[in-house]
Order: structure tokens, then C-alpha cells, then sequence
């Protein structure tokens, strides 16, 4: 779609796609399956849902009644599964009608329609996880906000999106599926722990917590087979150093309001 623009302030990228092509890479996830896990990596999705929200528990403290959770973009409901058992009252909010009604018929209840569509009441929720969602949308300040009224004081917003300032992003560019509009179905907003902190600022937020993971030199075919395997041991080496520096491609976000 062309090349990235770059905020020479906040090292925020931002896809110069047409709106047509957005809209068409956004039809990726209009299917009854969404974004649910394959088989072979549903038992880690539901491994790092569980770390992350239990993190959120922990920042969140003790409620005397079960935490009350919205998923923006739920999809078929693969994170509402992992948070209830968990304990939370689960709601989601889903655009894509086929995924939602996927998720309706697990029992969940689900919102069709965007977030403001929905028109919860202020401070209806304990924790908000948009969870490789922020990525996709053309005006995150409005999104964030709006998650930041319906937000009880004290609540927890967690967020996971690419890290544009990683190390992968820098050592692979272009080759980056991170970067591909139509590969992961509509990313056209790029953040940096810089442009983040922004984001929650102007969103009346504040970072309470904040980590990277994950590096990555090449996508599988990009190279020989043999290269491959050595830059797959490259990563599992240089994995600690990355979250330690803050480079990973993996960004995730708690944020709470400001008090």
C-alpha cells in the first residue's frame, strides 16, 4: 500500500493505504472462526491470556464481586473463554457480524457493532483488554478515550499491539507480516513505547506497566532453510536481552486513569 509514514516526534507509522483498501483487509476476520487459535497454538494463546490477565488481577486488586471484563473486537470469543474461567463477568464487543455470532452462540454476550455503537454507561468496567486491536483502527485517541470513560476508577485498560521501534521492525522493515496491511487484516497503526505514553496521556491515562517480547530476523520462506534455523536459535539467544532493552515486537500495555 506504499510506504509508512513516520511522526518525526513520537516515532508513530501509519499506513498510506486508501480507505478501499483498508476496508477490504478488514474482511479477513468476517468469517465464523475469527480469530480463533489453530489446534496446535491454542494451548499457548490460552497460556499468555492467562499471564496477561492475570496480571491485570493483580494491578486491579482485591473486588468484592467477580471483575467485570470487556473485550473490545472479541472476535468468535477465544479471550471471553480464558477470562471467565478465570473468574471475570465477561462482555465483548465484536464489528464482524459472522465472528460475533460465533461468540453469541458460546453464550457470551456480545455487542455487534463498534465500541461506541455499544453506549455502555461511564465506569461500567473493572479491566478492557484490546488485545491486537489498537493496530487496526484509523483514530486510537477516540477508541482509547472511550475505553477511558467506561473504565471504573482503578480499572485496567491492557493493550498488545506491534512494536514499531523493535528490533524486528528495524533488522527486517518491509519483510515484517507486522507491517502487511492485508497479511494481518487491516494493521495500519503503529506504536512505539514513546507514542504510546502519548496516547495514554491524551487519553487521560497512565502506564502502570509496560514490557516487549519476542525478536524476529526472517518469516519462514523468506530465506534458505538452513539460515532459517540459525536465525530461529539467534532469536531464542537474544530473547532476554530484547525484553530487557524494551525491543521486542511484542508491545503490552496496562494502563489505568489518571487519578
Amino acid at each position: 500500500e506504499g510506504p509508512l509514514l513516520r511522526c518525526p516526534t513520537c516515532t508513530q507509522l501509519l499506513s498510506s493505504c486508501t480507505r478501499e483498501q483498508y476496508e477490504l483487509a478488514l474482511n479477513k476476520w468476517d468469517t465464523a472462526c475469527g480469530t480463533q487459535p489453530e489446534s496446535r497454538s491454542a494451548s499457548r494463546f490460552r497460556h499468555i491470556a492467562r499471564r496477561r490477565l492475570g496480571h491485570a488481577l493483580r494491578l486491579l486488586g482485591p473486588r468484592q464481586s467477580p471483575p467485570r471484563l470487556l473485550d473490545v473486537g472479541c472476535s468468535s470469543g477465544s479471550l471471553l473463554a480464558v477470562a471467565a474461567d478465570l473468574g471475570f463477568s465477561v462482555v465483548g464487543v465484536e464489528i464482524a457480524s459472522n465472528a460475533a455470532q460465533t461468540a453469541q452462540h458460546k453464550g457470551f454476550e456480545v455487542f455487534p457493532g463498534s465500541l461506541h455503537e455499544a453506549h455502555f454507561p461511564d465506569k461500567s468496567f473493572d479491566v478492557i483488554t484490546l488485545i491486537e486491536r489498537i493496530e487496526h483502527v484509523r483514530d486510537p485517541l477516540v477508541l482509547l478515550s472511550e475505553c477511558q470513560r467506561i473504565l471504573k476508577q482503578g480499572g485496567i485498560i491492557v493493550v498488545n499491539t506491534p512494536n514499531a521501534d523493535s528490533w524486528t521492525a528495524r533488522f527486517m522493515r518491509e519483510r515484517w507480516e507486522g507491517f502487511s496491511l492485508t497479511a494481518m487484516g487491516g494493521h495500519i497503526s503503529f506504536f512505539s513505547p514513546s507514542s504510546i505514553r502519548l496516547l495514554a496521556r491524551a487519553s487521560g491515562l497512565v502506564v502502570a506497566h509496560m514490557e516487549t517480547r519476542n525478536v524476529r530476523f526472517y518469516e519462514k520462506g523468506q530465506c534458505h532453510p538452513i539460515i532459517y534455523r540459525l536465525a530461529k536459535i539467534m532469536q531464542e539467544i537474544l530473547a532476554l536481552p530484547t525484553r530487557l532493552a524494551g525491543r521486542g515486537h511484542d508491545l503490552l500495555v496496562f494502563f489505568q486513569p489518571v487519578k
